[in-house]
């Protein structure tokens, strides 16, 4: 009998796990044209967005607009099982300097509620982003949270601090546009090495206000190449319900060149990024329901 529970504990665990809403982050550098034609990288790309719910891609930089479709031809193909869609941003930059922000996500598990890219005009503060945050809020009625409002942001790297610091404006932007509760904040922050010196967290206010839960540590290292160990991929939570719906233990850097057995030079040609992500739990009553319908199977087995 002791083992019988201990294998169901394990079953039930294992089905929460699978239930669990996984979002991602991904800087894929400098993703245009000839990396869409690159059958190998192509691959990489794909199986890594497979393993999310939903996934920020950043630095996409195909000034033909040729990515989304290009990705959601390769994800839904003839499968009807899981579909994929995609919200991309318009092309952000100074200059003739451009990229955009895009989030793919699975349709059968959440919705866009609605979406706004940042106006960063505020008076004596005006255009401190180099690439607004493109802001989309999710519905998500499988998970314990049942909507969160992510945040997406690619810092300029000499200017991250102040990029990171200026979130806390853009989530009280949100929050009078919206009334939303739940936060995700998330991206390649730059956070990390020369880009944010120690000394410099006391000016962050994402990072001073103890409302705000980062998930990924500074002594992460969610760079490819071997020379450098950089934190500079972060996710960063605000608001009571998500946070007590994280997943325990289950942000991390999925390191897809380990993972797909690239070489450093392989995985490059991918990203010089690791995705970051996290989990959410599933809500109370599709895992309630699993329990139920695995207990009516057992009585019924003992009825026969």
């Amino acid at each position: 009998m002791p083992r019988l529970l201990a294998a169901l504990l394990l079953l039930l665990l294992a089905t929460n796990s699978a239930l669990a809403l996984r979002i991602c982050s991904f800087n894929i550098r400098s993703f245009g044209e000839s990396k869409r034609e690159n059958q190998k990288v192509m691959d990489v790309i794909v199986k890594v967005i497979k393993r999310c719910d939903i996934i920020l891609l950043m630095e996409i930089k195909d000034s033909t607009n040729q990515i989304c479709p290009t990705l959601m031809e390769r994800l839904n193909g003839n499968s009807r099982a899981t579909t994929y869609n995609c919200v991309i941003s318009s092309r952000l930059g100074r200059n003739t300097y451009k990229e955009q922000y895009a989030f793919i996500y699975k349709e059968k598990l959440v919705t866009v509620k609605e979406r706004y890219l940042y106006h960063d005009l505020q008076d004596g503060d005006a255009d401190v982003f180099s690439r607004e945050p493109f802001v989309v809020w999710f519905q998500s009625p499988q998970t314990a949270v049942k909507d969160f409002v992510i945040v997406p942001l690619h810092t300029t790297p000499e200017a991250s601090v102040k990029e990171i610091d200026e979130l806390a404006d853009v989530y009280r932007d949100v929050k009078r546009r919206w009334k939303a509760e739940n936060f995700i904040f998330m991206g390649d922050f730059n956070a990390g090495c020369s880009y944010v010196p120690k000394k410099a967290w006391s000016s962050i206010r994402l990072r001073t206000d103890s409302q705000f839960l980062w998930l990924i540590g500074d002594k992460e290292d969610t760079t490819v190449r071997s020379s450098t160990d950089c934190a500079y991929d972060r996710i960063v939570l605000r608001g009571r319900e998500i946070v007590n719906s994280v997943v325990p233990k289950s942000s991390s850097v999925f390191d897809f060149q380990k993972a797909y057995g690239l070489t450093e030079e392989e995985a490059l040609e991918v990203s010089d990024h690791f995705p970051v992500e996290f989990k959410l739990q599933p809500s109370k009553v599709s895992t309630s329901r699993k329990r139920s319908f695995s207990s009516r199977k057992r009585t019924r087995g003992r009825r026969s």
